[in-house]
């Protein structure tokens, strides 16, 4: 039997203030749901709206009717199945192998994407800016497609984290950058990504060792590649070395 109060709790968990107040967070989907189950993540609480869903997910899931999952879910039309899981606390890091840092990310699709970016090239760690879309936002989870279980995400100051790696090579995506397709890739560094309108700031800039832009061959003009667009054939490139 669902409570009233779990199910105010899980549609609170749709607002950024409540994930940090209560260290959880909602993911909707079978598959979605199906694929951090695989992970180490500690879960909360699963709900469906079907046996057959039921079924699927074993015995953590919790039927319940389509009237809660409607009360529950953040979306116009529910999937049926509604999962919550704790946040994992942030562990620390060393800086081996290629970290993806984001600067100002404002678009929850962008961010996803990128995430699940990262989980196809097996980058481990993003580092954002603290003025990026939260990873937890319901919108960024839906489009990592599961891959938010299988990459570390933690919020800093960039700056801040640039200085205290000061050999570290810092790869800035530019749009008058030197040519991916001329530039080498050692074992390891930093991707910088910069903002959807703005790209990467002044004081981030700064802070960049190596510029690179992907060229443009067709001849109309267009302003710029999405930033997710860019993060594949970036990391695509840095991965053949």
């Amino acid at each position: 039997m669902v409570t009233k109060n779990q199910i105010k709790l899980v549609r609170s968990l749709q607002q950024k203030k409540y994930r940090n107040q209560q260290g959880l967070f909602v993911v909707e989907g079978l598959k979605t749901v199906r694929e951090i189950l695989k992970s180490e993540l500690k879960t909360f609480g699963i709900f469906v709206d079907q046996e057959s869903y039921k079924t699927d997910l074993g015995d953590l899931a919790v039927l319940v009717s389509s009237k809660v999952i409607v009360q529950m879910s953040g979306q116009s039309n529910p999937s049926g199945v509604v999962g919550v899981f704790h946040i994992p606390e942030l562990m620390d890091f060393s800086l081996e192998g290629w970290v993806v840092a984001l600067d100002a990310i404002r678009d929850p699709g962008n961010l996803g994407t990128i995430i699940r970016l990262c989980d196809w090239f097996d980058i481990k760690h993003i580092i954002c800016s603290k003025d990026t879309v939260d990873c937890y936002n319901p919108k960024v989870l839906q489009a990592t497609m599961g891959s938010i279980a299988r990459v570390d995400i933690r919020y800093l100051d960039l700056v801040d984290f640039f200085e205290k790696h000061p050999s570290t090579p810092k790869v800035g995506a530019f749009m008058d950058g030197n040519s991916l397709y001329k530039a080498s890739f050692s074992g390891s560094g930093i991707l910088i990504l910069g903002n959807e309108a703005n790209g990467i700031s002044k004081a981030i800039e700064d802070k960049v060792t190596h510029r690179i832009g992907i060229p443009q061959f067709g001849e109309t003009t267009t302003e710029s590649l999405n930033v997710a667009s860019a993060t594949a054939i970036l990391l695509s490139e840095i991965k053949r070395g």
